[in-house]
């Protein structure tokens, strides 16, 4: 009898934002594989005595599938513990795939993403009534090309929320695909470095214009979201298109209108 693999969304820094399930599993684990120092807290917090803990910092896919094969031939519960959810840019599916073909048992826990992290620790939403209802997670080409079509440019021209991942180094690209769909110079942009990490959260608010320049002058390099969104803000705006589901004269199942 092989032991399960659980992929567990550890959440975006801070380890009391890992789910319930997530922790209870790793209070259970044999063998608990985590993602670099990102998760390292989490890991080492809630693992039992005994259990066997290894970082996969400098492991390549193989080795990460050999050693939780490995596991699940000696533990009843093996944990891959992954930053934010375990679906995002979590190379999910291509750990996945050879486990599936050893007939060996998986399952995901899903996780706090950084992009919610990161608006919730700045106080802002990421869809208002009227101005966004739309919430794009993305990312700039990098090493990684992205697919045709799904370029920032093209994304950005849709005017919605854009969360945008593991591009801090390449800011300068997020300006200038911004400019090239229409977005004005005061246009608010959001950077969150390590969002609800305890004592290291950064948080730089600014334009297009001149939010490359804020992040290098708060030293911001890595670890960090960027947030472009006509919903920036709106906490100071004067007036607010009111969200029918709260709003008095609008029905639904739970409430009647009033007259």
């Amino acid at each position: 009898m092989t032991g399960k693999i659980w992929f567990v969304g550890a959440g975006p820094g801070d380890p009391e934002l890992i789910t319930v399930k997530g922790r209870r599993l790793l209070e259970a684990a044999g063998a608990i594989l985590f993602a670099g120092s990102l998760v390292d807290q989490a890991a080492t917090l809630y693992a039992p005595a005994g259990c066997e803990i290894r970082d996969s910092k400098d492991m390549t896919l193989e080795e990460i599938t050999a050693w939780l094969l490995d596991a699940a031939a000696r533990h009843a519960t093996v944990v891959r513990l992954q930053t934010g959810d375990p679906g995002l840019y979590g190379a999910l599916i291509e750990m996945t795939r050879p486990l599936t073909a050893a007939g060996v048992e998986w399952a995901v826990v899903p996780g706090v993403s950084s992009a919610l992290a990161s608006a919730a620790a700045a106080g802002e939403t990421l869809t208002l009534p009227e101005v966004t209802q739309t919430v794009i997670l993305t990312r700039v080409a990098g090493r990684t090309p992205m697919p045709p079509g799904e370029e920032l440019e093209a994304l950005a021209a849709h005017r919605t929320t854009l969360c945008i991942f593991l591009s801090i180094t390449l800011l300068h690209e997020v300006q200038r695909a911004l400019r090239a769909a229409g977005w004005a110079e005061d246009a608010p942009i959001l950077v969150v470095q390590k969002a609800s990490w305890p004592g290291e959260e950064k948080i730089v608010r600014g334009t297009i214009a001149d939010i490359k320049q804020k992040c290098q002058a708060a030293k911001i390099a890595t670890q960090a979201m960027i947030i472009a969104s006509p919903a920036l803000g709106a906490a100071d705006w004067p007036e607010l298109a009111r969200s029918k589901l709260y709003d008095p004269s609008f029905s639904h199942r739970f409430r009647r209108a009033s007259e």
